[in-house]
């Protein structure tokens, strides 16, 4: 037995329930709709229900077959449409291009754009809120874009969206405060490093400022002072001995000459005996003219090496008549104070600007160092003819100098070729400078196995040690201060001051020029 579906009829056999709907006098009650109680035949009734009442789905979906129905108000317009939803909704469009927008502010849930007014400041959503038809009872729901939660209340539901959005937005607004964050700690860093590497920078540059003397801590007479002070403090020095030579100091400051209590006098002299006797390995020797050897003070070690060596180079060309002309107005051997007036007075003139500059175009009350340049620039003001040789890198193996060695060789021995086994010349010391240190040149030896030696005297030395050299011993010992062999100079650079003779007024002229791009000549 089969019942019919629509007016419930008990029905004989699945051919009769076929048969049934299509034949309304074989039903015993008229069907009515249960929807809108409309009375209807069986088969009327399937197609009353499909066409009138379609089964609800999801949004924009539709019975196949059923007329278009508006947007707004559920109406079915058929090809009217366009022009229903015109005439009847036409306020609730927006301008074109803008979307379909109501007067409220918020976009059609059929359409597409947002689900909340979009004012200056608000939070734009970029989803829209979907609205569909319960199945069940037909009530209006609304999906959230962002978690699919569904409500009854679109307000509801626009403050459950707002609440995402407000939490996007903190996301990315946290995301923006800690790169902003980052930049600015990275600024500061940055910053840091800046200041330490300028701290260390002016660290550096005032090590360097009171290594060389350039730092206005007071020069030679203030150095002497203290270190006399010191001594006394210590016990080394009465004071009436501090009176008396800061006394002598005074004097000496006030004439412009060295008091001499640095000097040694006839080494040369010693020397040249030693070697007439001397026979175990020395083939030849060639020894400057004679020079006097000048030692640091208490108001000059360790800056004052400089000052010395000229005032050991300037000892010799006093004793030679052939610079009298030069030095007429340099009869003793100047201070150091006055040294630094003198290379000041050359500056003046126009001598080498550039190194003037380095010094600020002062030395005078100053402990700065000086080197070839200076003492070029000063014997030149004097009109004395020199040059400065640059063994700029080593030209032999280890480090070494040979070619040093060898142009020392050729300046003494040249006019010189005599066969006597020591030859004192008549040649002026060299004056010897590398990093942070210089010496004079006051001879060279030939071994007989062809090596050279070069003879020093050094600033470092006491007169006590240099005192040694004038009792000298038959084996040489003392000579330990003064030789130095090729491998014991291994500086990556040195430089020389050479005497070559005097200067005229027009060639002194022409140096001064030249000497405001100062060079030398490079070995190799």
């Amino acid at each position: 037995m089969v019942l019919c579906d629509v007016c419930g009829r008990a029905l004989p056999s699945e051919a009769a329930a076929g048969r049934h709907p299509r034949r309304p006098s074989l039903c015993r009650r008229q069907p009515r709709c249960p929807l809108c109680a409309a009375a209807v035949g069986c088969d009327e009734l399937r197609r009353h229900m499909e066409t009138a009442h379609p089964e609800p789905g999801p949004p924009g979906c539709r019975s196949p077959g059923a007329p278009p129905e508006c947007p707004f108000c559920g109406e079915a317009a058929g090809r009217e449409l366009e022009e229903h939803v015109r005439a009847r909704h036409g306020h609730l469009l927006g301008a074109p291009g803008t979307g379909e927008r109501r007067g409220d502010g918020r976009v059609c849930p059929r359409g597409s754009g947002l689900a909340t007014e979009n004012r200056p400041g608000d939070k734009v959503a970029t989803k829209e809120i979907v609205m569909y038809l319960d199945a069940g009872n037909g009530e209006q729901l609304y999906e959230c874009p962002m978690c699919s939660l569904t409500c009854t209340n679109i307000q509801i539901l626009e403050e459950h969206v707002d609440l995402h959005l407000e939490e996007h937005n903190f996301s990315e607004g946290g995301n923006i405060r800690d790169l902003e964050l980052a930049q600015q700690l990275q600024t500061e860093e940055d910053e840091w490093q800046r200041s330490e590497e300028e701290k260390r920078e002016r660290e550096e540059f005032q090590k360097l400022q009171r290594q060389y003397g350039l730092d206005n801590s007071g020069g030679f007479k203030q150095q002497f002072l203290n270190n006399m002070e010191r001594e006394v403090d210590r016990g080394r020095m009465q004071p009436f001995e501090y009176h008396k030579r800061k006394a002598d100091m005074m004097e000496s400051l006030a004439s412009g000459v060295d008091d001499g209590r640095t000097k040694t006098s006839g080494v040369i002299e010693a020397l040249c005996k030693y070697y007439q006797s001397e026979n175990k390995d020395v083939r030849r020797v060639w020894l400057s003219a004679g020079v006097d050897h000048f030692h640091s003070s208490l108001g000059d070690r360790g800056w004052g090496c400089g000052y010395r060596n000229f005032q050991m180079l300037l000892s010799s060309l006093l004793q030679n008549s052939f610079y009298n002309d030069c030095l007429r107005d340099t009869t003793l051997i100047p201070s150091i104070p006055k040294i630094q007036s003198m290379i000041e007075d050359a500056w003046r003139e126009g001598f080498d600007p550039h190194g003037a500059s380095h010094f600020n175009n002062r030395l005078h009350d100053s402990k700065a160092w000086i080197g070839a340049c200076e003492i070029y620039s000063l014997l030149t003001s004097l009109r004395i003819k020199c040059q400065i040789i640059d063994f700029h890198k080593p030209t032999g193996p280890m480090g070494t100098h040979p070619r040093l060695f060898e142009w020392i060789l050729h300046y003494y021995s040249t006019d010189n070729e005599g066969g006597a086994k020591v030859v004192c010349t008549s040649k002026p010391p060299i004056y010897l400078q590398h990093q942070g240190h210089s010496r004079t040149v006051v001879g060279i030896e030939e071994k007989k196995n062809k090596s050279l030696c070069l003879l020093l005297f050094d600033p470092g030395c006491s007169s006590q040690q240099m005192q040694k050299l004038l009792k000298q011993n038959s084996d040489g010992s003392g000579l330990r201060l003064l030789r130095k062999f090729v491998g014991s100079l291994k500086e990556k650079q040195y430089q020389i001051v050479a005497v070559d003779g005097v200067l005229s007024l027009e060639e002194k002229a022409a140096r001064c020029r030249a000497s405001q791009v100062l060079t030398s000549e490079k070995i190799p």
